[in-house]
């Protein structure tokens, strides 16, 4: 809707041009007209003046906005302007060369993460159709390659969301592999770090539950601490083969080997593993690092019980499978 000031009536109504474009906006966009202090902001607090939604939501409505002449007599909106009905130009978007058009929304509320948005349209953009009765083909981690029909593709906060976990990913599988390799290199064992590693997936199982009693969304930051309690859990590994080994180099029996490494290392492993809790409290109540804080509270808490028992007991059957093997 497009309007324009009758020049002629604004003249003999005495409200110049300016003035009714001054309340068409103040009307429609609103306007600061000074600013408020008060005890409970630290700064001030704009007022705004402006029509409420309802009353602006029509031409008509909007027309019984009143503006004052120079005679100080009330004159209507509707009298100073022409409203007519016209089609505005879309203008073209384009990203990488291809013709776009931006569907945009803010996820908001108990749930922001842009998966469940995707997830609870997903029926409903399977019945849209585009020409010919095809289906609209959706996009999630590339841009389409051919447009010759439309094509959907989840973009924005999504994208931003894929690329993080996914270069996490890649750098967490990497420092497995840098671990696996430099406990290669220090037991001269192809199988003793696997046993080692096997506290790295047991973070699992407190990161999880971890983050479904706390409230909180699994991020990036949870990521980045799960990376980093890899390194922490395999040491409580290390702590615990390394004296098994030695006992056994020494001539204890394999089963008082293992007793003996669990009641030497408990303590230590322990003591880490309070220790991380206790660092990671401080960021615990952080809306961007609660994540990390919780995927290192409840993942050592778990992971280091667990430690104490797989690690162990899986060194154990790999020994006295291979003892056995010897003997036949």
């Amino acid at each position: 809707m497009r309007m324009t000031v009758d020049a002629e009536q604004s003249a003999l109504s005495g409200v110049s041009r300016v003035e009714v474009v001054g309340a068409v906006e103040m009307a429609l966009r609103g306007r600061e007209v000074s600013r408020l202090s008060t005890p409970h902001h630290r700064s001030t607090v704009p007022l705004r003046v402006g029509l409420s939604e309802a009353d602006r939501s029509s031409v008509d409505r909007l027309g019984q906005v009143h503006l004052q002449s120079l005679s100080g007599g009330m004159v209507p909106l509707a009298e100073l302007v022409n409203t007519e009905e016209t089609v505005r130009h879309q203008s073209i978007s384009r990203k990488n060369g291809k013709r776009v058009i931006y569907v945009m929304g803010e996820v908001a509320g108990e749930l922001e993460s842009p998966v469940y948005a995707m997830l609870d349209m997903a029926e409903t953009l399977d019945e849209i159709q585009v020409a010919g009765g095809a289906p609209l083909g959706r996009l999630f981690t590339r841009e389409p390659v051919v447009t010759e029909r439309p094509v959907m593709k989840w973009d924005g906060e999504w994208q931003v969301t894929y690329e993080v976990f996914r270069d996490l990913g890649i750098a967490f599988a990497g420092a497995i592999l840098l671990i696996y390799v430099l406990i290669v290199a220090w037991f001269g064992s192809f199988v003793t770090p696997l046993v080692m590693m096997a506290a790295i997936p047991l973070t699992l199982i407190g990161i999880a539950p971890g983050h479904y009693f706390a409230g909180a969304f699994f991020t990036a930051t949870s990521m980045i601490g799960m990376i980093a309690l890899a390194g922490i859990m395999v040491r409580n590994g290390i702590l615990l083969i390394d004296y098994l080994e030695a006992r056994l180099r020494a001539g204890v029996p394999l089963k008082q080997a293992i007793l003996q490494a669990g009641a030497v290392r408990t303590r230590p492993i322990l003591v880490t593993a309070v220790t991380v809790i206790i660092g990671a409290i401080v960021i615990l109540f952080d809306p961007i690092f609660q994540g990390l804080a919780v995927s290192l509270m409840a993942g050592a808490f778990a992971s280091t019980i667990l430690t104490l028992v797989v690690v162990p007991g899986l060194y154990f059957l790999i020994k006295r499978g291979w003892t056995e093997e010897a003997v036949q």
